[in-house]
């Protein structure tokens, strides 16, 4: 039996390599993330962004730490995230074989959709999971097109 490793198809995944291939190349991201570095300079949180039921959800891992220490923000149309885990108290007699746990601040920013409702952003926190849910605002009907005639 051959094992063959899935990957999904479609619009998105393909846009999702496409960006990935920019941000190595050109160091930006295109799918609004303004701040598409953070992860290789040191620790971020790993982060789903997706769309459901009316609403732009993210939703951003961030084990060990307490909510006090996450904010969150927008301005001119930016959302921010921000936080800090925080190191553990050394202990003098401990020994480590092994360190492998990142901590230290990080800042996650993006654009928000033209349809984005920014004053009725919700955010919750539970068991290491920070979820925002961004409802949208329901697109109203284009009104009649009034033509001006030229004279």
């Amino acid at each position: 039996m051959t094992i063959v490793r899935w990957r999904p198809t479609g619009f998105l995944s393909e846009m999702g390599r496409l960006d990935d291939a920019f941000d190595k190349l050109f160091g930006n991201n295109l799918l609004g993330d303004t701040d598409s570095g953070a992860a290789a300079r040191g620790w971020a949180p790993a982060l789903d962004v997706f769309e459901e039921e009316g609403a732009v959800v993210v939703k951003a891992e961030v084990p060990g730490m307490a909510k006090e220490d996450i904010a969150i923000e927008v301005k001119n149309d930016i959302l921010t995230i921000r936080g800090e885990k925080k190191v553990e108290t050394e202990e003098k007699n401990r020994r480590y074989y092994r360190s492998e746990r990142r901590y230290g601040s990080f800042t996650r920013s993006f654009y928000l959709p033209e349809d984005a409702d920014a004053d009725n952003i919700k955010a919750s926190y539970k068991e290491g999971l920070l979820e925002l849910r961004i409802p949208k605002i329901e697109k109203k009907e284009e009104e009649d097109i009034k033509k001006i005639a030229v004279d």
